[in-house]
């Protein structure tokens, strides 16, 4: 019996720690999943591939219906005088990048959130769909047709649409744009100027480029010198990175990459999602290409940020209830003067002003009601 015991303390033992062993690692396969998995994505996705990127923003069901806040009835009384007299007075055309397959997955929820800010909203795709509706540009789809794709849809634009806006956009369609944000940063600029606007990246063409995930904007000067004296010319047909290849081109045409910062030098344009710039977690590539030092944290983005990429379609229903419906109550938020140079602050007090002139009719128009 004495020598029985100690067997049978040992096999309880034995059992007790497997039971504790397997315990344990459920517990924490269940804990990253509801407390750590969205960061353990964000850093597992971004240190691969844009395509790996891609693909796991496609391997998330997107919604089957686009969701309309059904809200206005609350916000009734906010002031938009500002954002009114930006939208009547700057003009801007977006077009976005799609393909067939991503009508219904992804560009549909573009055009039911961020999309409908745009006075002009066009998506470029492979092959025409005249119900969506979508520009068909007769190019195969694939990363190595972008640069034909991304040309000729900025011709197509200058065709169509040139005097329909004084900036023309360029954003796919897994990016978040807050319109608004980007009106004011080009407020501050004149569209007869030679510029267009992003996220800066150092490398390869000498005065850097601009991130095609991020988005970029040319201006009417901008959009004109590619059409007339670039496209089918000095510029790429096709091949190679869609956002160096513009680059090279706006360069050779004398289009400068304008500083999108704010006056705090934080960033407005973003490659990645909110949580990355603000957590971190960059691929190494982006280190190095980064114009500013690829900093991360709230302190280095933009109260009035413009873009954020890799948003599936969940996120750009969280980013528009976040941007535009979700509200501290008995907080007013006021004007910053963010944008660079004195005349990004004296352009503000025009805008002020403006916004007086107007919310003062708005007013009557609600006491009339009341």
């Amino acid at each position: 019996m004495a020598n029985v015991l100690p067997a049978i303390c040992f096999a309880v033992g034995l059992a007790f720690g497997l039971v504790l062993s397997f315990i344990f690692i459920n517990y924490t396969d269940v804990h990253s999943l509801t407390t750590g998995r969205f960061v353990h994505w964000i850093d597992h996705s971004i240190s691969g591939s844009p395509d790996g990127l891609h693909n796991a923003i496609n391997a998330v069901q997107s919604p089957k219906q686009e969701y309309i806040f059904d809200d206005e009835k609350f916000h009734q009384h906010d002031d938009k005088s500002v954002a009114n007299h930006l939208y009547k007075n700057i003009r801007v055309l977006c077009w976005v990048m799609t393909a067939p397959k991503n009508l219904q997955s992804k560009a549909k929820h573009v055009k039911a959130t961020w999309g409908r800010r745009c006075n002009k909203l066009l998506f470029m795709s492979s092959k025409e769909d005249v119900t969506f509706p979508a520009v068909g540009l007769n190019i195969g789809e694939g990363r190595g047709h972008l640069t034909a794709k991304t040309m000729r849809a900025f011709k197509y634009v200058y065709d169509h649409h040139f005097n329909d806006a004084d900036w023309f956009m360029k954003a796919d369609d897994d990016t978040y744009v807050i319109v608004e944000n980007l009106r004011y940063l080009l407020s501050s600029h004149n569209h007869t100027e030679p510029v267009y606007f992003g996220h800066h990246f150092k490398v390869i063409v000498k005065q850097g480029y601009t991130s095609g995930g991020a988005g970029y904007i040319m201006s009417k000067e901008a959009l004109k010198r590619f059409a007339e004296k670039g496209y089918d010319k000095i510029c790429s047909k096709d091949g190679g990175a869609e956002d160096v290849q513009m680059g090279q081109c706006m360069q050779s045409l004398g289009v400068k990459v304008g500083d999108s910062r704010d006056a705090a030098h934080r960033s407005r344009f973003h490659c990645f999602t909110p949580e990355t710039h603000l957590f971190g977690g960059y691929p190494a590539w982006y280190l190095q290409y980064d114009k500013y030092g690829a900093k991360h944290g709230q302190g280095n983005i933009s109260d009035y940020s413009i873009t954020f990429h890799y948003v599936n379609p969940q996120g750009m229903y969280a980013l528009e209830f976040y941007v535009y419906h979700l509200r501290p109550y008995g907080i007013t938020d006021h004007f910053q003067h963010l944008n660079i140079g004195e005349i990004g602050h004296e352009h503000h007090k025009k805008l002020e002003q403006a916004a007086k002139s107007e919310n003062s009719k708005v007013k009557q128009i609600y006491k009339a009601k009341d």
